[in-house]
């Protein structure tokens, strides 16, 4: 059964530029389970896709014109297949910036008209933006009649977001939003692009997002920060190693035991947090499947407390939620999520215990910060696909 979000961008599409749309496709957010920070050291990552979706319902044109609706901002943009494109820093370039990918590749692509409808919410950290780029680079595959795999769409996706878009990405978000499958988290290998489709919790057990209410505000200074730091720790190592080693995932701790002390302070911090949370993410994946959730869940809350004491990322929101849910029996993880400073939390929780968490946040949350928290109950679903 269609889900009403596909009906929304027919809909949508049918009332900006009358007559129906030829294809539909959904790609969705995501959120990360454990595994953070780490995608741009060439480490681990562990997301899930999750029933939060964006649709694009497009047709096909005669003519080389682009018009694309978006929901979201109630606006058009329109450009040509064969211009030469320009961000202009709005939503619509990363639509663009996914056409001028295909472009590079060599593609003559047709012109089309697109209405874009989502509910992955914006500024959570949730990858709106990555649903965005694979829910038109689907499109566009569907509509030329192109081949190309999961992988490489995902590739393609982030090449748009760091080059066009200018938002220096690691390849989580695109990867997972491309390849996810339902009932499964995603363990990606951000070196090589290997991944293995894990098997969830089963019914039992809920992933449940809190939204803080705080909007992202990892501004492009602090992450840069912390991707120099790891640089830098990742330098200075190699060379007090005498090895050749180009990211942190080839640094293990028992190594930062012995060197680390050529390290500045803060440089060791962010270095520990990555290198631990690279073996925590490993460590999580096989106890998920030989079944040991409290385990697993325990290895949330000390990615949390890493992130929140050595790579400093989370903030009171966030902690606040963590400390909150971990205190209502049936919850057996919870972490902040994303890139930080605002934005989610995730827990693992045991489905009788849902409505208690539930409580326990709107209650003391809003009583102490003022802010009204969204929660998300979800479920893990499949990448980037066709659906009418």
């Amino acid at each position: 059964m269609l889900h009403p979000i596909v009906t929304q961008a027919r809909d949508a599409f049918k009332s900006v530029f009358e007559g129906m749309a030829d294809v539909a496709v959904q790609a969705p957010g995501r959120v990360n389970l454990i595994g953070e920070h780490t995608d741009y050291n060439a480490g681990f990552v562990f997301p899930a896709a999750i029933d939060r979706w964006v649709v694009v319902a497009a047709r096909a044109r005669a003519d080389l014109r682009v018009r694309i609706y978006s929901a979201m901002h109630d606006e058009v943009a329109e450009f040509r297949v064969d211009d030469v494109l320009e961000a202009l820093g709005n939503w619509a370039d990363y639509p663009k910036g996914v056409v001028r990918e295909f472009q590079k590749l060599g593609y003559s692509l047709c012109g089309f008209d697109a209405a874009i409808v989502g509910n992955v919410p914006m500024g959570a950290g949730l990858s709106s933006s990555a649903a965005v780029e694979m829910a038109v680079g689907k499109g566009l595959v569907v509509l030329n009649r192109v081949e190309i795999s999961g992988p490489d769409l995902a590739l393609l996706g982030q090449r748009a977001e760091n080059h066009f878009v200018g938002v220096n990405c690691g390849i989580m978000d695109q990867f997972i939003s491309a390849n996810g499958r339902a009932g499964h988290a995603l363990f990606l290998d951000c070196r090589d692009l290997s991944f293995d489709l894990v098997p969830l919790f089963g019914d039992d057990v809920q992933i449940v997002i809190c939204n803080s209410g705080v909007t992202r505000g990892l501004t492009d200074s602090a992450y840069n920060d912390r991707r120099s730091a790891c640089e830098s720790g990742v330098s200075l190592l190699a060379r007090a190693m005498g090895k050749d080693m180009r990211a942190l995932r080839d640094v293990s701790m028992e190594m930062l035991g012995v060197y680390g002390g050529v390290l500045p302070e803060m440089v060791l911090k962010r270095c520990r947090h990555v290198i631990a949370e690279n073996e925590r993410t490993q460590r999580a994946v096989i106890l998920l499947k030989n079944g040991d959730l409290s385990g697993f869940g325990e290895l949330m809350v000390a990615s949390h407390e890493s992130l929140r004491d050595d790579y400093e990322v989370s903030g009171e929101e966030l902690d606040l939620l963590v400390e909150i849910a971990l205190n209502v029996p049936g919850v057996l993880g919870a972490r902040m999520t994303g890139a930080g400073f605002g934005g989610c939390t995730v827990n693992i929780v045991e489905r009788d215990a849902v409505p208690a968490l539930t409580d326990a946040i709107n209650e003391r949350y809003l009583r102490t910060t003022g802010l009204i928290p969204e929660i998300y109950v979800c479920s893990a679903v499949n990448g980037v696909e066709q659906v009418g």
